[in-house]
């Protein structure tokens, strides 16, 4: 199979034609969880968006071509002060967390990656990187502290696409006068007796999260390699400082030839945050909505472009895949048609390969074999149609935790809450509807409800 990929590269500021250092061979490394918290829909952006990348990669090379790694990072800041403020042991924490992650992947239909390393297990060679840079003087050691010296790296800002002096300090620099410059981050810094740590040339201590990924992506796929992914936000300063170490440390000029990053999640038009309450975690949606479902939303805007989550976009996505699993059969493995590749090689164009989708959809629908094998093909390339029709339906009404009547006497309740003008009650029910898988639509002065 030729086919050729173009990816959008971060690193470039352009698309590029995606050319593995190694012909038919790909190596992907992806960051992973924090494991401090529930995952919310904002995590499982980047888990669907390069589980797809995986799945096309495997196909334009092979399924034993292609090394995926994505880490766990099972040592931080967060996850000590997560630990402390729900009162249990760290380890109980991050192992409950990350089973919880996984049964997350499970359900969104993620397949495992070649390596998933955690951070604890690799605590060694973060300690050699480490006095790597310290003795190629890229690091300093202050007050049992050690710093990367950003000034000791001519390319830093490259991948922001910014000098030095444009980049800030702040929320996820750490601010500190210990440092010779604001922008310079933490390789290693010392724990109390309360929180973990490990022995090291400068003491007990544990490594800044920067230094995790250089470690791990190096052990697995070595010092330079095809494809680096991760969420925006992490561009700066997570990515940057991976790079700058990296580089430094293994005295190379790249790091990831290919750097690809998704685009941030909103919900309602609003940022997601915990002051605001409006964090939707993977863990609630389990409860009343298939998967699949999640990730063809997910997979309705463009990687790279903000993605809102809305009632809207949940309920287009389940009504698609309601209509689809009308022509489910199962499906092996084969080769696509062009045509219907193309959009994915086209820096991974969901939505315009969905779009396809729909059209070879309708054509199934009105008798075409070929259009109906085609369809199933595509669907099983990205993920979905994966379970049979039954387990589809009985998704649905395992689901639903309320009965007919008990939603007719809510709907009424809340009519009558809007008439005094108690628009809180009248909210507080529809949700109370909507986390029991109902949703409701008020037309031409009347309430109407379905199942999702």
């Amino acid at each position: 199979m030729n086919k050729q990929l173009n990816i959008f590269n971060t690193l470039s500021g352009r698309k590029e034609k995606f050319i593995p250092m190694k012909t038919g061979k790909v190596g992907m490394y992806v960051c992973g969880p924090t494991v401090y918290d529930f995952p919310h829909i904002g995590n499982a952006r980047p888990l669907v968006v390069f589980d797809v990348l995986f799945r096309l990669l495997k196909k334009l090379n092979g399924n034993d071509k292609v090394t995926y790694v994505r880490n766990i990072t099972d040592i931080d800041d967060k996850i000590i002060e997560a630990s402390k403020n729900k009162k249990i042991p760290i380890d109980k924490l991050t192992n409950d967390i990350t089973k919880n992650f996984h049964d997350d992947c499970k359900y969104l239909n993620c397949l495992k990656p070649n390596f998933e390393p955690r951070a604890t297990e690799h605590i060694k060679g973060m300690i050699s990187m480490t006095e790597n840079l310290l003795n190629n003087k890229h690091a300093y050691e202050k007050d049992k502290h050690v710093y990367f010296s950003v000034n000791s790296f001519k390319n830093y800002g490259k991948l922001s696409n910014k000098k030095p002096g444009e980049l800030e300090a702040g929320s996820r620099v750490e601010i500190s006068k210990l440092k010779n410059n604001p922008l310079d981050f933490v390789l290693w810094k010392p724990s109390s007796t309360d929180d973990p740590g490990w022995d090291s040339p400068w003491g007990r201590g544990r490594p800044g999260w920067h230094l995790e990924c250089s470690v791990m992506s190096e052990k697995y796929l070595g010092k330079n390699f095809d494809i680096h992914g991760g969420g925006l936000d992490l561009v700066f300063p997570h990515h940057e400082n991976e790079i700058a170490q990296s580089c430094c440390a293994n005295k190379t000029d790249k790091f990831a030839n290919y750097w690809l990053h998704n685009g941030y999640v909103t919900y309602n038009k609003e940022k997601m945050s915990k002051s605001l309450g409006n964090i939707v975690t993977i863990q609630k949606m389990k409860n009343k909505i298939n998967g699949q479902v999640i990730r063809l939303a997910l997979l309705s805007s463009h990687y790279k472009q903000p993605l809102d989550w809305n009632e809207k976009l949940v309920s287009e996505s389940q009504s698609t895949l309601d209509k689809w699993y009308s022509l489910y059969e199962p499906v092996k493995d084969s080769n696509l048609d062009d045509n219907l590749l193309s959009p994915l090689l086209e820096d991974l164009n969901t939505p315009g390969f969905i779009a396809k989708l729909h059209l070879l959809y309708e054509k199934a629908s009105k008798g075409d074999k070929s259009s109906k094998k085609l369809f199933l093909e595509g669907c099983k390339l990205i993920g979905l149609m994966e379970e049979n029709q039954e387990s589809w339906k009985n998704f649905k009404k395992t689901k639903i935790n309320i009965d007919e009547n008990t939603i007719e006497l809510k709907i009424k309740e809340r009519e009558s809450a809007r008439k005094k003008g108690n628009y809180k009650l009248a909210d507080d029910i529809r949700k109370e509807l909507e986390d029991n898988g109902i949703s409701i639509e008020d037309k031409n002065n009347k309430t109407i409800w379905k199942y999702k």
